[in-house]
């Protein structure tokens, strides 16, 4: 696990910029959550409306919500592709996903539709740190209003 700027954000996901990750797995499926950054501003999740399997998704589209003491936040696909499983533990127990963002914590996993094109588009290796960094900053800037 790459630990960037106090936060875990391990090397072999790829991610969107807002907050979601992508993890391929060996069998051509994706597996997608949201990164630790997003949950350690966010504050512990109180509840998350999870989307529909077999329902098809674009990349950046909002297919879901989660919902934490500090607001509700919007649940973005990272690539599109076909629904294939949910992570329904998280409906009984949504604090999953602040434990272990990368393991249980998963979200949904998918069938890409566009895989090769859209990775392209989500920050990987090199690219995630001065993204992280410039989220930090962000987050940094609005706290001070």
């Amino acid at each position: 696990m790459a630990n960037i700027l106090g936060y875990n954000m391990p090397d072999e996901l790829y991610y969107h910029k807002e907050h979601s990750w992508a993890r391929v797995n060996e069998d051509g499926t994706v597996t997608v959550g949201m990164n630790e950054f997003y949950y350690k501003l966010a504050g512990e999740t109180t509840y998350i409306d999870l989307p529909m399997e077999d329902d098809e998704v674009s990349q950046g589209e909002t297919c879901g919500k989660l919902q934490s003491s500090k607001w509700v936040g919007k649940f973005v696909s990272p690539l599109s592709g076909v629904i294939i499983a949910v992570n329904e533990k998280l409906e009984d127990d949504c604090t999953i996903l602040n434990q272990d963002p990368y393991g249980e914590g998963w979200i949904m996993k998918l069938k890409p539709s566009n895989l090769e094109e859209e990775l392209k588009n989500l920050y990987h290796g090199e690219t995630v740190e001065p993204w992280l960094k410039q989220e930090i900053e962000d987050a940094e800037k609005k706290k001070q209003g």
